[in-house]
């Protein structure tokens, strides 16, 4: 297995953290991703604390594993952050992502006995959050899929952060297959943060017109955008440009039918608000984000999540070990 600070420091035996990929990482999938030796995220962002508490517990249920919430703070009070990070005890990572670092919400994560962890997109920032007293940090390149924080590629933004941190980094942005991640651990990442792979994980739920277009899609169909942003202003987001096409040219300001699947009432879905695909959804599904980084050549079929995590091992290590042999013949 590879052994790296990260894997030290969280207790996992893969040094692979599963991204925060919007309702999409519900429990059974960061449990999985756990169980299978990686760090499963759930997101949370802005929901409020009971319900925080209440979805911690259910993925304890599944899991005795090291877990991780990931809280957006854009759409949370300071109050209701805190209160939050209270309810999220249970997890041993507690992250938060889209906002400047925050000692004192370090702090705090520290004194639930939680792990702190800030994803970045410069030097500085990242910077920041080390001085804020995070335990580690998510260098996110501009090749992520989902919202990007990064404004340049992940291997320039890997060498200015580790040359100006001294705590555990991992590499997120374009990270699908076990060549991506034996380079960026090559390059000096702690672990590998993973996003689009893990869309294709059984246990997501991604709807299946969602799915049919990550299958057919590769790099070059993907496009950085700020078109989802109805219900997030400003933020942009890496996607499949044929979402946005299909997004753009529909008249409809209600595109989808959405099911709350712990109630069964159902919600609308707006055109361009950042709304997941999910499987019980129904409508213009076409028009809804696609969200996809340019990884997205690696995701080809539906697998477990521990199967993924299993793949993307035995191919880092199977590389990592032929470099290695190579640099010894040298």
């Amino acid at each position: 297995m590879l052994t790296t600070r990260f894997t030290q420091l969280v207790g996992c035996s893969a040094p692979i953290q599963q991204a925060a990929i919007g309702s999409l990482s519900n429990p059974p999938l960061a449990a999985a991703v756990s169980n299978a030796g990686g760090l499963g995220m759930m997101a949370v962002y802005g929901a409020p604390p009971a319900e925080v508490e209440d979805a911690l517990k259910k993925l304890r249920t599944l899991t005795t594993a090291p877990i991780g919430v990931n809280f957006i703070l854009n759409f949370m009070d300071p109050g209701q952050v805190r209160e939050c990070v209270s309810a999220a005890a249970a997890a041993q990572v507690i992250e938060f992502f889209y906002s400047d670092p925050d000692q004192s919400l370090v702090a705090q994560i520290h004194e639930v006995g939680a792990l702190a962890c800030w994803q970045v997109g410069s030097r500085d920032e990242a910077a920041a959050a080390a001085d804020a007293g995070c335990d580690f940090i998510v260098a996110q390149g501009i090749e992520a899929g989902g919202h990007v924080r990064g404004r340049i590629g992940l291997l320039p933004l890997l060498d200015q952060v580790l040359k100006a941190v001294r705590v555990p980094v991992l590499a997120a942005g374009g990270i699908g297959t076990g060549r991506a991640m034996a380079a960026a651990l090559s390059a000096g990442a702690d672990g590998v943060r993973v996003g689009t792979r893990f869309v294709a994980a059984v246990e997501a739920g991604a709807h299946p017109e969602y799915l049919d277009a990550l299958f057919r899609a590769e790099a070059e169909d993907t496009v950085l955008t700020e078109t989802f942003s109805a219900n997030w202003p400003g933020a942009p987001h890496r996607c499949l440009r044929a979402s946005v096409q299909a997004a753009l040219a529909c008249p409809d300001e209600i595109i989808a039918e959405g099911v709350d699947e712990e109630t069964g009432t159902t919600f609308p879905i707006r055109r361009l608000h950042s709304i997941s695909p999910r499987r019980s959804m129904r409508g213009n599904i076409a028009a809804m984000p696609h969200w996809a980084g340019e990884s997205v050549g690696g995701v080809t079929r539906v697998q477990p999540a521990a199967e993924i995590v299993r793949e993307l091992m035995q191919e880092a290590e199977q590389l990592l070990e032929r470099a290695g042999k190579a640099a010894d013949r040298s």
